[in-house]
């Protein structure tokens, strides 16, 4: 192998004046090399100079090329330049170059090598561990997260988290709902308007904005651009309305989880449009660089009025339509008035930064579709996990499954189509860039689980959207806790597909092993990645659960017997004060339901279950029995790397079990009380006891694992738990589920179908 060229630099320097990343990424580049802290100021002629290309040394290649590009040119006497088109490239450049270039690419520093990214941005999207339902995650740094989201190639930074465990936010005794604006924090939690003032305590105000400010500084330091993500228009508290009935807008609220009415703003009133022009003036005078805001909306209390979607369907205030409209002309309205709101936020934004973007989840709407797709450009924009979007249709199934469709945007969407390249081309055409969600880890996915390994699924992923020529894309629900997950593959294979796209992936995943585990060992660890990735990919989508469900109902810890009632109310308080349910939710009796949806029967479940059993868990009990194998001869510093991979194994098992329990619960208990054959029933009735058997083990397994692993396999909250987060309290909980299963195991399956009926 030849020598590195980069191994001829003795001195480096970057500009005294320049952007805070030129010497983020100055000093982590002597670091790694070894050599002396770089000066601020140009050196010798021998000095290896970082920098950018508007910086003030404007270090740009002779024949830089049109878009971003990232370039190192280093001679034999170690002087020359590493330098970036953008501040968003550079640190993740320099990390490329120490660590994921090929040998071929090295060989072309000599004489200058420039790479054109593969994506102009790549945002996370729904930051879960910085910002949103995980952020209070035992021993999360968010720094050290910063620095790794943008070592891995990602351009921006969402900074717009609350400073508090829990947000600030009026409602009732026994409802759920306020526990929903802890993620994606509206505008007014940040700052206030003449109009909102006193609507909540200034000091938790001043907190979150400071908060953001500090995120966004951070950001700044590794080059990241800042931006929000937000759930808007969200609804004001009642007593704003109380005091200008006029304003009142949609009602936003939840039917089956609120038990007030929540209404937001009425949009196009002026009072209204004065309000949102000041919160947003005050946040671009907070953070003068925000480069963007992502708009999720007609969801968790936040909604456009007179749209047809949940939760607003068609109402709102008196200002945008007459009642005898057409349901046509309603839904053009509607998504005019949309569109105004979003110009409104870009016009004010671009007054401080003129290449703002508002970004709107185009999802929630069907009907306003074509109307709001019309007002996009100039700084708006959409999101979605496919172009083909309408609604929440996608035309996209399950790679092992394909009678399971809807997976778009999950760690199983893998391709896109080739009809994508035509609405793309069309969008662009109208003038602007659309983003493109991926599953980048287990947010959305895999939750609670941390580190889970699927590079394949994600470089097949990231490759196809690279293939359609997709230049804008996010990553679903952020990396999440990265300093507990110091050996996790998809970092690498992101970086690797933004500055070495042809790069093959074993190439990438065996020169992270050998980094991690040493030369000797490489082979054997990506080998395991894959077969833990192989796995994953069999692994049914089970609707709901298979996310954000799986913490928000407790699967972890509900005792999973055949009738969940038979448990007494004040022995299930333990996991009912934590569920994201009300009184009167079906979920609480019946696992296959959740408020009016009915999430997967009898034929489903047991279709899923099977799955589990025929090629699930055999891949993961074979790897984890290959792993303890070769653990055992292990020493030295690759023996961390294997423990950290085993333990994360036992835990996907746990999960995968877990997961195929629930559908066993769905197959068992719905088919014993769909029958009056008295066979059947016998027979649906030792299903269910074995499924119980199955989950009595897996329990003490995973108690086990929690109580005796070092290695931190899930999201722990540090704080308390939460519907989203376990607690550090989880061990109690599971030895409560084991003796609860026990005994109730042996009651008769029972589901009350008339529990949406229930007052309390």
């Amino acid at each position: 192998m030849r020598p590195s060229p980069l191994s001829s630099i003795t001195s480096i320097s970057f500009p005294a004046n320049g952007e805070p990343v030129e010497e983020t990424a100055a000093r982590a580049l002597a670091s790694r090399l070894g050599i002396a802290d770089p000066t601020p100021d140009a050196g010798s002629d021998k000095t290896l100079r970082v920098g950018l290309a508007d910086g003030p040394w404007k270090l740009s290649p002779d024949n830089a090329p049109d878009g971003p590009w990232v370039y190192a040119q280093v001679a034999e006497d170690g002087s020359g330049i590493v330098s970036a088109s953008d501040a968003c490239y550079l640190y993740a450049f320099v990390h490329f170059l120490l660590d994921g270039t090929s040998e071929d690419q090295l060989g072309k520093v000599r004489g200058g090598l420039c790479i054109a990214p593969t994506f102009s941005q790549n945002r996370p999207l729904f930051d879960s561990a910085l910002n949103h339902i995980n952020r209070s995650a035992r021993g999360f740094d968010p720094e050290a997260h910063i620095e790794l989201t943008a070592r891995s190639g990602f351009t921006h930074v969402e900074v717009n988290g609350l400073a508090s465990h829990t947000p600030q936010e009026p409602g009732v005794a026994g409802e759920y709902y306020p526990q929903f604006y802890t993620y994606c924090p509206g505008f007014n939690h940040f700052t206030v308007s003449t109009l909102t003032e006193g609507l909540y305590e200034i000091d938790y105000v001043e907190a979150n904005m400071n908060r953001l400010k500090r995120m966004a500084r951070i950001g700044k330091k590794y080059g990241l651009k800042p931006g929000m993500l937000c759930f808007e228009p969200r609804s004001m508290p009642e007593a704003l309305f109380k005091k200008h009935p006029t304003l009142r807008g949609a009602r936003v609220d939840h039917p089956f989880r609120s038990w007030m009415p929540r209404y937001c703003l009425a949009q196009d009133h002026p009072v209204s449009r004065d309000h949102y022009r000041q919160v947003i003036q005050n946040l671009m005078k907070a953070v003068p660089e925000l480069s963007y805001i992502s708009i999720w909306t007609n969801d968790s209390g936040a909604g456009f009025e007179h749209t047809s979607s949940l939760y607003v369907g068609r109402n709102g205030g008196p200002y945008m339509i007459r009642e005898w409209r057409s349901h046509e002309a309603i839904g053009r309205a509607a998504g005019e008035s949309a569109v105004r709101w979003l110009r409104l936020l870009r016009d004010t934004a671009a007054e401080v930064n003129p290449d703002f973007e508002v970004v709107l989840r185009i999802e929630p709407f069907k009907e306003e579709h074509d109307t709001i797709i019309a007002g996009m450009g100039d700084g708006l924009t959409v999101e979605a996990p496919s172009l083909l979007v309408r609604g929440y249709e996608l035309p996209y199934a399950h790679p092992k499954y394909p009678k399971q469709t809807s997976v778009g945007g999950s760690i199983y969407h893998v391709d896109m189509d080739d009809s994508e390249k035509d609405v793309l081309a069309k969008w662009r055409s109208q003038g602007f860039e659309p983003k493109l969600n991926y599953s980048v880890g287990t947010a959305f996915n895999i939750e609670p689980m941390l580190g889970i390994p699927f590079p394949k699924l994600l470089h097949k992923k990231l490759s196809s959207l690279q293939g359609m020529g997709a230049t804008a894309v996010g990553g679903f629900g952020g990396l999440g806790n990265t300093p507990q997950t110091p050996y996790w593959p998809n970092t690498e294979v992101l970086r690797a597909i933004q500055y070495a796209p042809d790069q093959d992936l074993t190439t990438t995943l065996t020169s992270a092993a050998s980094r991690w585990a040493g030369d000797d060992e490489a082979d054997t660890l990506v080998k395991y990645w894959l077969d833990i990735d192989e796995a994953v990919e069999h692994v049914p989508l089970v609707p709901l659960y298979g996310g954000f469900g799986f913490p928000w109902y407790r699967c972890w810890i509900r005792p999973l017997v055949p009738n969940l009632e038979a448990v007494p109310k004040e022995e299930r308080g333990y996991y009912l004060d934590f569920m994201v349910t009300v009184c009167n939710n079906p979920m609480n009796v019946d696992l296959g339901k959740d408020v009016l949806f009915e999430l997967f029967g009898q034929e489903d479940g047991q279709m899923m279950a099977d799955g589990f059993d025929e090629n699930v868990l055999p891949r993961l009990r074979a790897s984890i029995a290959e792993q303890e194998k070769h653990l055992a001869g292990l020493e030295g510093s690759a023996r961390a790397v294997f423990q950290d991979l085993y333990d994360r194994t036992r835990a996907l098992l746990c999960w995968t079990t877990t997961m195929r329990n629930i559908t066993a619960w769905v197959a068992g208990v719905h088919g014993y009380l769909e029958t009056d054959n008295e066979a059947d029933k016998k027979r649906f009735s030792s299903y269910i006891q074995d499924m119980i058997d199955l989950d009595v083990e897996n329990t003490r397994n995973l108690l086990d694992l929690w109580e005796n692993a070092d290695t931190e396999f899930m999201m722990v909250s540090e704080q308390g738990q939460t519907a989203y987060i376990y607690g550090e309290n989880l061990g109690d909980d599971l030895r409560r589920k084991l003796e609860l299963t026990e005994r109730y195991r042996n009651v008769e399956p029972f589901i009350d179908r008339e529990v949406m009926w229930r007052l309390d």
